[in-house]
């Protein structure tokens, strides 16, 4: 298997591992419900931001790092976790219609791009999937060009799909479901953030 066909079999584990639910799906959902599609887009794109630093490690070899030096992949983990924790607080904390809650969500709407890439930086579990995935890609002779091919179809393809996916969320019927069920909605992807994080720092 070489050229076109690798690299749509490169496109599909990427798509699914894009959409394997973890930390940057919850927290996008959330976000493109609560913030509308403008805020979806910009935490799309610090998503893919995250993964384009991943993808260069991962393309490049580096990933040994995490193998050569095991602390580094512990500092990841726990941080991640801490992170998680933090989102998941300030949701539970939130309470609709409150001045917390509105001046919290103003802010959040500010710095979706920010909140992204910080998400997806700090999870160890991207850099691992990349690094695997990426490997078998890798092996053999390709031109010169391949790891940018293969980089720039992690980062295309989240940054596509992710933002693909706040717009999609924009449905009239599932707005108005979430609208009417905010608080609730909220407290349940506050527990699968915390949930998360629990399973990062038990390893």
């Amino acid at each position: 298997m070489s050229g076109v066909p690798e690299l749509l079999a490169f496109a599909g584990v990427m798509a699914l591992g894009q959409f394997s639910p973890g930390p940057d799906m919850v927290l996008l959902t959330r976000t493109a419900l609560k913030g509308g599609a403008k805020a979806g887009v910009e935490m799309a794109l610090g998503i893919a931001c995250g993964l384009a630093v991943h993808a260069t490690v991962a393309v490049a070899g580096l990933a040994l790092a995490f193998e050569s030096v095991p602390r580094l992949g512990e500092v990841m983990r726990w941080a991640a976790a801490g992170y998680l924790l933090w989102l998941a607080w300030r949701m539970v904390r939130e309470q609709p219609g409150s001045p917390v809650q509105e001046n919290a969500s103003s802010r959040a709407v500010r710095r979706p791009f920010t909140r992204g890439l910080l998400c997806n930086l700090l999870n160890p579990k991207a850099a691992i999937f990349l690094a695997a995935a990426s490997a078998p890609f890798l092996r053999g002779t390709h031109p010169d060009w391949w790891p940018l091919a293969l980089w720039m179809i992690v980062v295309g393809q989240a940054g596509l799909l992710w933002a693909l996916w706040a717009y999609l969320l924009q449905w009239p019927a599932l707005r108005w479901r979430y609208e009417r069920a905010e608080r609730r909605i909220d407290l349940v992807f506050a527990l699968v953030l915390a949930a998360l994080a629990v399973r990062l720092m038990v390893g």
